[in-house]
């Protein structure tokens, strides 16, 4: 295949994926690993989903919410690391000019959708260690049906112009994408018009979203603590705790790997470029991988639904 041209005076109708810059001969020994974590991401995700669909006991609200945050795991890691791996193993580098702004828009969209479900759960244990005797009456199915119905409108709604933004732009020179993903930061700099709207759009309206799932998810954990620590009762405050652990191990992980992604980007002339597009690939396989693992091996009710399929197969 001929390399494409860095410049060309007609529209760009593809643009070429270059994963690490710098260290393109690492590609097939990070192919393996990348590989191995996706499997995982998938494989457990769909067991997951599998076990809560087929054990009765596990038909309840907190499970259904869990069931919400692995199907985002999985939406996104389909959309992401097969064509990095595609990059990888065949060189397919080319990704059209639609598919790369649909690979956007399902980024920055269920991104937020994740922070957002991790809200709602964080409010579901808020309501479990505050208000137990409440809980069976304001934690319904019906709650959990408006609350996915919030989830998917809020960020599709905002998250929306991000691509359409982007996408509109005139891409008339470069179209070559140092990094294996179309972020928008990455395609939008190869323009030929001014970003800055574009930029500062994504800017606000991403700090915006996870800013205030940030705070409510604080504030509902503050809460739980302060509700926890006026327990007397031996052992009680302990279980409290328990029932939030495998949650707060999530939105901490979650919480931390952002925080790094977002730090390693300011710091960009300071650290190898390749850095960051390695913590973003990461960042849509590790968290995946990870959730349905925690929450399997912390919960018990899950550990043996699981147990029950692989006896019954």
């Amino acid at each position: 295949m001929a390399s494409p041209s860095n410049y060309s005076t007609a529209p760009v109708s593809e643009f070429f994926l270059i994963c690490f810059p710098n260290y393109q001969s690492w590609q097939h020994w990070l192919s393996l690993p990348l590989s191995l974590l996706f499997l995982l991401a998938m494989g457990a995700n769909a067991t997951l989903l599998i076990t809560i669909r087929l054990e009765a006991s596990l038909h309840e609200p907190m499970y259904y919410l869990l069931s919400l945050l692995s199907l985002l795991d999985i939406v996104l890691c389909l959309t992401v690391i097969p064509k990095v791996l595609a990059i990888f193993w065949f060189d397919l580098r080319s990704i059209s000019f639609s598919a790369c702004f649909f690979q956007m828009f399902v980024m920055n969209s269920f991104l937020t959708m994740e922070s957002c479900t991790f809200m709602v759960m964080a409010y579901d244990r808020y309501v479990a260690i505050c208000h137990p005797l409440r809980y069976s009456s304001i934690i319904t199915d019906q709650f959990v049906a408006r609350a996915t119905m919030f989830v998917v409108a809020r960020n599709v709604l905002f998250s929306l112009p991000v691509p359409i933004l982007s996408s509109r732009l005139r891409y008339c020179a470069e179209n070559i994408i140092k990094n294996c993903i179309c972020t928008n930061l990455s395609v939008s700099k190869l323009s030929c018009d001014d970003i800055t709207f574009n930029r500062l759009y994504q800017f606000v309206t991403g700090w915006t979203l996870l800013g205030s799932d940030l705070i409510l998810i604080v504030l509902s954990y503050s809460f739980i603590l302060k509700a926890v620590l006026r327990i007397k009762a031996e052992g009680a405050a302990a279980k409290a705790l328990s029932t939030c652990g495998s949650h707060f191990i999530l939105i901490l992980f979650f919480s931390t790997v952002l925080l790094v992604l977002v730090i390693t980007n300011l710091a960009r002339k300071r650290i190898p470029p390749d850095v960051p597009i390695l913590l973003n690939i990461l960042h849509h396989l590790i968290p995946p991988a990870l959730n349905p693992i925690v929450y399997g091996v912390r919960t018990k009710e899950i550990k043996q639904g699981i147990l029950k399929l692989l006896r019954n197969l």
